[in-house]
């Protein structure tokens, strides 16, 4: 899952990452054909286009254009099938990361499959969904802690909505996960295959799962790695959220007391992010990367929670340093951005449509946010949970695609979730209960470590994934990988 950050510019490092959901097309759509050609990003992978419906209960209606990147397997003669792949967001690109697959995906699943990105609906190069990029550069904090904050959130949310529609078009009201799985086996039928194989990260996970549960006899293997609870209720969501934040975040703490590379360490850091976080809400802290900047309160818990995705604990470290001794904003003015009108920007858009995130008003939403911040005295709160909820307040349309009970469809073959312990964005305790709601022969393999999207995190769990897509060899009861401390940033 992604985090969406007000301009934090340059701040520890950008976040990719989390879901979505499916239904079936008519013959007309599920006849039709991919033309594929060298893509102009990468010699070596094929790029093409399908048109699906703009809203699949009018199959006669508006069309739109999903493109799609093949990377063909490079032993024809051993190759297994498709192997689609999704990175999370909502708003991560599936074509990108078919570019990138020989960074991240194992040389025998390049060998046996072909990797096809798919961007779903309303990203990417998908009929993106555009809005006001000053629209969504004005956009409040999520922080919201009074009535009138509280207000305005609802009416830039219910500006930008009315803004995003004009711009995008007929599907505007339909990229939830539930028309993206759709999408998915139009392009299934469109490759030729009777089934497919799926590898989802984060969000992408929402896609896999809804895709089983609509159409359980068109896959033949499905990898979810850092998995999304559709079944969550609001509390629950916020609670998994924010426990999994700070969990990640004592982590931090653990981790810069017992290495010696750890630029804090032998300091009280509780004691040293309180004074941070005391800063960050009286104004007085600024962005050590461009003291210009300052940083808010919710400015400095997401640079937090951005930096326990990978993790990157040791420039963490040295950015909290330099932020709590930051000097003034020097004087001048800084160059103006160049001009740019509209921006992709599908995160509220997609989250409104696939959960139901909604609270009766302002009293609802502090105490909600009192509560957290017990459980989570340094985090308060997890930001991307914080984000997903405030930007869903008086989203001018119901979800079409909420959160329902996880059942196990029949003819559904052995499903692999993964999920690090301490997983800062989709919390551990997710992947327990999709797992116990999915049942046998699902398995999950955890990753006794740490941050976000585990395939590449470990050998041990990059080869328990690759047996299983390439054998349909489930991980046994129970199944652990050993942790391995993250490298510092920059360094070796």
């Amino acid at each position: 899952m992604r985090v969406p950050t007000r301009p934090v510019r340059a701040a520890v490092l950008t976040v990719i990452i989390l879901l979505a959901y499916g239904l079936m097309p008519p013959a007309r759509a599920a006849a039709a054909a991919i033309t594929w050609a060298e893509c102009p990003e990468d010699a070596e992978v094929q790029c093409g286009e399908l048109t699906v419906p703009a809203d699949w209960a009018e199959p006669a209606g508006p069309r739109i254009t999903l493109t799609i990147a093949r990377r063909k397997a490079t032993e024809p003669a051993r190759r297994i099938g498709a192997l689609l792949v999704n990175p999370g967001g909502p708003g991560g690109s599936a074509v990108d990361f078919t570019f990138g697959a020989p960074g991240f995906f194992g040389a025998e699943l390049r060998k046996r499959f072909d990797i096809v990105g798919v961007d779903p609906r309303g990203v990417g190069r998908s009929s993106p969904v555009l809005c006001s990029r000053d629209l969504v550069d004005a956009k409040p904090s999520p922080l919201v802690e009074t009535e009138q904050q509280y207000a305005a959130m609802v009416a830039w949310n219910r500006k930008l909505a009315a803004d995003c529609a004009s711009r995008t078009g007929a599907h505007f009201g339909h990229v939830d996960t539930g028309s993206v799985v759709r999408d998915f086996d139009a392009v299934r039928t469109a490759l030729g295959e009777k089934k497919i194989n799926f590898y989802g990260a984060s969000y992408g996970t929402l896609i896999g799962l809804q895709y089983a549960q609509r159409y359980p006899s068109r896959l033949r293997g499905l990898v979810l790695d850092s998995v999304m609870d559709h079944s969550a209720d609001l509390d629950t969501f916020l609670t998994r959220e924010t426990d999994a934040a700070q969990d990640a975040f004592d982590e931090f703490v653990k981790w810069c007391a017992r290495d010696k590379r750890c630029v804090l360490r032998g300091q009280d850091l509780l004691k040293l992010w309180a004074s941070a976080m005391a800063k960050a809400r009286a104004g007085q802290l600024r962005n050590p990367y461009d003291p210009s900047l300052k940083l808010g309160l919710s400015d400095l818990l997401t640079a937090a929670f951005t930096a326990l995705y990978e993790p990157q604990w040791y420039s963490f470290a040295y950015y909290l340093r330099d932020a709590v001794a930051s000097a003034a904003a020097p004087k001048g003015r800084r160059a103006a951005a160049p001009a740019v009108d509209l921006i992709d920007y599908s995160f509220s858009p997609v989250i409104c449509e696939d959960w139901n995130l909604r609270v009766s008003g302002f009293p609802a939403l502090r105490a909600r946010m009192r509560s957290l911040a017990v459980r989570a005295p340094q985090m308060l709160v997890s930001p991307l949970a914080l984000s997903a909820m405030t930007g869903c307040l008086g989203w001018p349309s119901a979800p079409s695609n909420p959160q329902a009970p996880i059942t196990p469809p029949p003819g559904l073959g052995p499903v692999l979730l993964v999920n690090s312990r301490y997983d800062p964005a989709t919390a551990y305790a997710w992947a327990r209960n999709v797992a116990v709601q999915l049942g046998s022969p699902t398995s999950l393999l955890t990753y006794d470590g740490w941050g976000h999207v585990a395939y590449n995190k470990s050998p041990c769990v990059s080869g328990v994934v690759d047996r299983y897509l390439l054998r349909l060899r489930p991980a046994g009861p129970g199944a652990h990988c050993p942790p391995v401390d993250p490298e510092p940033f920059g360094v070796g």
